[in-house]
C-alpha cells in the first residue's frame, strides 16, 4: 500500500515505469500495478522529472516592476540604482508578500528549489529579515537556499563586511560578492579573497556575481579559481553570469577554461538577462552577453542555467518557469542538437541540483519524493512547448494540479479539437 502512485510517466532517460511513494519518500520505481495507493497519478505518455531547480534569483526584488518607476535604459546600472531607491522603500511585509507571490508561481511550475541572492548593502538589513521569514514559511513545500550579497560592492560600501557577516550569523546560507562592482581591479580581486576566507572558516558555499559585464578584461572569474584551490573549496563554489567571457580574447578564454575545471566552479549563465542587460553600448555588431555555455561544459565545467529576475527593476518579464529559461539558453548558446537539447533539460534539473548541493534530489527510492509531471513525452518536447505540469508533487504531497490543455479550431466545413502536443508522436492528444 502506497500513499500515491504516479503510474506509467516516461522518465527523462526514456525509461516508463511506475513511482510509489510513502510519506516523503520515494518508495519503489517499477511495475506497480497490482499495488494499490491512496492516490493515483495517470501520467502515461507524460513526462515525469525530478522538480525544476533554480540557481540563480533575486526574491527581494521579484515582482516590484515600475516601482519606483521603470528602467527607462534596459541596463544593468540602471536596474541597481532603482533596486537602490526600493529597497529603502519597501516595508518587511512587502517584501515577504512579493516573495510568497513568487513562490506560489514556482511551485505551480514544478520549480521546488531556488538559490536567492538578498542584498545586504543596507544597514536595516530588512530584506535579509524577510527573506528568512520566507525561507521558513515555504520550507514545507520549497527549498529556499540564500546568499548573502553585498549589492553595492563589499569594499565598496562602508559597512559591506559588516552587513554580509551579520547576514551569515542571522542565518543566511551561502556567501556572495559582487568582484567587478568594486571601484578598482584590485579591490574586486581583494573583495573575492576576503569573500572565500570567510566561507573558508564558516565551512559555507560561495556564489558570487562574477563578471557581469561587456569589459573583456573584467578577469575576477581567475581570482575565484585560484582562491577556491588555495582555500580547498572545490565543489562548493559557483561563478554566476560570467558574461565577460563573451568578449574575451579566445587564447585566454583557453588558459582560463582549464582553470575553472581543475577548481571545480560551477557556471550559472542567466539568459534571459544576460542577452537584455548586455550589449547596451553596443551598437552593431551587438553583442548578446552570454556567457561560453559550449566550451565550459566541454572542459567538464558544471553548468547550470539560472532565471535571476522576474518583473523586477532588471526584467520585465518571467513567469517563474525554468523551461522558459531553458529554452531561450539552447537558442543563444546553439545548443540544438538532440543531446545538447537534453542536456539543456538537465540544466534546469540534474545540474542545478548537484550546484546547489542536493544529496536527496532524484527519481531513486529514498530519495524525497518531489517531481513533476509534464504534458509532454520527452525532456526536448517539454523544452519546445513549455508545456502544463500536470501535477507537482513536493516531499510527499501533491501541491498542484492542471487539467490537460485542449483548444478548439472552428474552420469552415472543418471542425477540429487540436493540443499544443498534436504534431507530437506518441501523445495524447
Amino acid at each position: 500500500m502506497f500513499d500515491l502512485i504516479i503510474r506509467g510517466g516516461t522518465l527523462p532517460d526514456g525509461t516508463v515505469t511506475d513511482i510509489g511513494i510513502r510519506g516523503d519518500r520515494i518508495a519503489a520505481v517499477e511495475d506497480l500495478s497490482a499495488a494499490e495507493a491512496s492516490d493515483v497519478i495517470d501520467a502515461v505518455g507524460d513526462l515525469v522529472s525530478p522538480p525544476f531547480v533554480d540557481p540563480h534569483f533575486h526574491m527581494d526584488a521579484t515582482l516590484s516592476y515600475g516601482t519606483p518607476r521603470v528602467n527607462a535604459s534596459g541596463t544593468l546600472l540602471e536596474g541597481i540604482g532603482l533596486w537602490g531607491e526600493l529597497r529603502d522603500l519597501a516595508s518587511t511585509d512587502a517584501l515577504i508578500d512579493r516573495a510568497l507571490s513568487y513562490c506560489d508561481w514556482a511551485v505551480s511550475m514544478g520549480l521546488l528549489t531556488i538559490r536567492s541572492h538578498v542584498d545586504t548593502t543596507p544597514d536595516h538589513l530588512r530584506g535579509v529579515e524577510a527573506m528568512l521569514e520566507v525561507k521558513r514559511r515555504v520550507a514545507p513545500y520549497l527549498d529556499l537556499q540564500l546568499v548573502a550579497f553585498p549589492q553595492d560592492g563589499l569594499l565598496r560600501t562602508p559597512t559591506g563586511l559588516e552587513n554580509v557577516t551579520r547576514a551569515l550569523d542571522m542565518g543566511v546560507d551561502v556567501v556572495g560578492g559582487i568582484p567587478h562592482f568594486e571601484r578598482t581591479m584590485a579591490d574586486g580581486a581583494e573583495s573575492v579573497r576576503i569573500l572565500c576566507e570567510m566561507a573558508a572558516d564558516r565551512g559555507l558555499p560561495v556564489d558570487m556575481h562574477c563578471d557581469e559585464t561587456d569589459d573583456p578584461l573584467s578577469r575576477h572569474i581567475e581570482t575565484l579559481a585560484a582562491e577556491t584551490t588555495r582555500l580547498g573549496l572545490q565543489g562548493r563554489v559557483a561563478g554566476s553570469h560570467l558574461t565577460s567571457m563573451h568578449s574575451m580574447d579566445n587564447y585566454y578564454v583557453s588558459k582560463l577554461l582549464p582553470l575553472m575545471a581543475e577548481a571545480q566552479i560551477a557556471a550559472i549563465p542567466n539568459p534571459l538577462i544576460n542577452i537584455v542587460l548586455q550589449g547596451r553600448h553596443d551598437s552593431y555588431p551587438k553583442r548578446r552577453g552570454l556567457t561560453r555555455v559550449r566550451e565550459m561544459l566541454a572542459a567538464g565545467i558544471e553548468v547550470g542555467w539560472g532565471q535571476d529576475c522576474v518583473l523586477d527593476p532588471w526584467y520585465s518579464l518571467g513567469t517563474a518557469d525554468m523551461l522558459d529559461v531553458a529554452f531561450m539558453g539552447l537558442h543563444v548558446a546553439q545548443m540544438t542538437h538532440p543531446t545538447e537539447m537534453a542536456r539543456c533539460f538537465d540544466m534546469v534539473t540534474g545540474a542545478n541540483a548537484r550546484i546547489l548541493g542536493l544529496t536527496d534530489y532524484g527519481l531513486q527510492p529514498g530519495r524525497l519524493a518531489s517531481l513533476v509531471v509534464l504534458d509532454a513525452a520527452t525532456p526536448t518536447e517539454a523544452l519546445r512547448l513549455r508545456p502544463a505540469r500536470l501535477a507537482v508533487v513536493s516531499k510527499g504531497r501533491v501541491v498542484s494540479r492542471q487539467a490537460r490543455g485542449t483548444g478548439e479550431l472552428t474552420l469552415p466545413g472543418r471542425p477540429s479539437q487540436v493540443s499544443r502536443r498534436h504534431q507530437a508522436s506518441g501523445d495524447k492528444g
